[in-house]
C-alpha cells in the first residue's frame, strides 16, 4: 500500500496491497477498499452514525475517491466508482459499476444505482431513489422523497434505464421516469412518464416522442443517444447496445 504519512488508517479496514491513500484521509474501521484504488486527500471513509446495521462500506476495484470526499459505512459500489471533489454519500447506498459522481454532490443513503450511471455536479439523490442502468443526470437535479415536509413519510423517485435528466430539475416524490425518457431543464416531474419521451416544464408535460429531436449538426437524431454517444464506455457494452437498439427497429 501507498500510505502517506499524514493518513489515518485502522489496521481492521481490509486494504487491497497496491491502494493510495492520500494526505490527511481517515479510513475506519469497517471499509474494504479493492485492487487499484486511490483515495485522495482529506477523504474521510466508514463514518459510522448508528444507521447501518454495522455492514461494511466496500469500495470496488480500480475506484477513485477525490479529494475532500466523506463516505459512511453499510454501502457497496462496484468496481470503476469515480467521483468527483467534496462527495456525500451516505449509508445503504447499493451502486452498480463505473459509477460517476460529481463534485458537491450528495446521495442521501438507502438508494439502489444500477451499472454506469452519471451524475454531474451538485446533483442531490434523496433516500429511497432508485436508478436504473446508463442513467445521466446533470448539475444541480434534485430527486426528492418527501410528499409533505418535513415528515417521516419518504416515497424515493425511480429513474429507468437510459433516461436523461437535464440541469435543474426536481423530481418529486414517488415519480417514475420511464426507460429513455428525457427531462428538459428546469423542469418539476410528477407521477409516471412515458418511455422514450420528451417532457418538460414546470410541472412537466409531455412534448414528443425522443425520436423526434435531431442532433443540432444535422447528423441525425439525437435519442435513443446511444447510438451515437459511446464515450467512456467499453467495447462489450457499446456492441450490445448496437444489437438492442437494431432489434427495436425490425
Amino acid at each position: 500500500m501507498n500510505i502517506h504519512p499524514t493518513a489515518i488508517v485502522s489496521t481492521k479496514a481490509n486494504i487491497a496491497d497496491d491502494v493510495v491513500i492520500g494526505p490527511y484521509s481517515i479510513i475506519h474501521d469497517n471499509v474494504v477498499l479493492g485492487a487499484g484504488t486511490e483515495i485522495q486527500s482529506y477523504c474521510e471513509l466508514g463514518i459510522s452514525n448508528g444507521m447501518s446495521d454495522g455492514e461494511p462500506l466496500e469500495i470496488g476495484e480500480g475506484s477513485l475517491i477525490r479529494s475532500h470526499s466523506a463516505f459512511y459505512e453499510g454501502s457497496v459500489f462496484g468496481d470503476g466508482l469515480v467521483t468527483g471533489h467534496r462527495v456525500t454519500v451516505r449509508e445503504k447506498t447499493l451502486a452498480g459499476k463505473n459509477l460517476q459522481i460529481g463534485t458537491l454532490s450528495d446521495i442521501q443513503g438507502h438508494c439502489e444505482i444500477g451499472d454506469y450511471v452519471r451524475f454531474h455536479s451538485n446533483v442531490h439523490i434523496g433516500q429511497k431513489s432508485k436508478i436504473g442502468n446508463f442513467v445521466w443526470i446533470f448539475p444541480y437535479v434534485v430527486l426528492t422523497n418527501d410528499p409533505h415536509p418535513p415528515s417521516e413519510t419518504l416515497i424515493g423517485a425511480t429513474i429507468r434505464d437510459f433516461a436523461v435528466i437535464a440541469t435543474m430539475s426536481v423530481v418529486l416524490p414517488g415519480a417514475e421516469i420511464g426507460q429513455g425518457c428525457l427531462i428538459g431543464a428546469h423542469s418539476s416531474v410528477k407521477g409516471t412518464t412515458d418511455p422514450d419521451t420528451v417532457y418538460a416544464g414546470s410541472p412537466a408535460k409531455k412534448i414528443c416522442p425522443t425520436s423526434r429531436i435531431k442532433l443540432t449538426d444535422g447528423s441525425g437524431a439525437a435519442y435513443p443517444w446511444q447510438e451515437h454517444f459511446n464515450r467512456g464506455y467499453p467495447e462489450e457494452v457499446i456492441k450490445k447496445w448496437g444489437g438492442e437498439i437494431c432489434n427495436l427497429g425490425e
